[in-house]
């Protein structure tokens, strides 16, 4: 498992993008590949939401990273639990939520739980690598 606090700026949404590149490419998960960029991309988009929608002043988000029998799931806390995402298809006249169009392409799975640990919410995805297979091991 992967865990780090992070501020609540751009700056900080952009360490977390690279941060993440760079532990699946140390367990094995190289930067060119498939589940490495959806990973990826997926943390930009929830980091970017943490601070753009769930930022209190003064408070941090957390990026949790963590494996499962050849699934990759990402948690982004963040503070303003009364925010909740939403998704807007392309194209619509909100000025919000389309990112959240390529997380739920690019995850097998994704939601929001209210956090256990502090105030506000956790938004998290889970990708699995298709290259294994959950009964019996890799694909040929």
């Amino acid at each position: 498992m992967f865990s780090q606090q992070l501020s609540s700026t751009p700056r900080g949404a952009r360490l977390a993008r690279r941060l993440v590149a760079e532990r699946l490419d140390a367990w094995g998960w190289p930067y060119a590949s498939e589940l490495n960029e959806a990973v990826t991309l997926i943390t930009a988009e929830l980091a970017a939401n943490a601070v753009r929608h769930g930022r209190l002043p003064g408070r941090d988000f957390r990026i949790r990273l963590a494996v499962t029998e050849g699934t990759v799931r990402i948690e982004v806390d963040d503070t303003r639990g009364e925010r909740l995402p939403a998704m807007f298809p392309a194209g619509g006249e909100a000025e919000g939520g389309r990112g959240l169009v390529l997380v739920d392409s690019l995850a097998d799975r994704w939601g929001v739980d209210p956090r256990t640990d502090g105030v506000g919410k956790t938004v998290w995805a889970e990708v699995r690598d298709h290259r294994v297979r959950h009964d019996d091991g890799p694909k040929g």
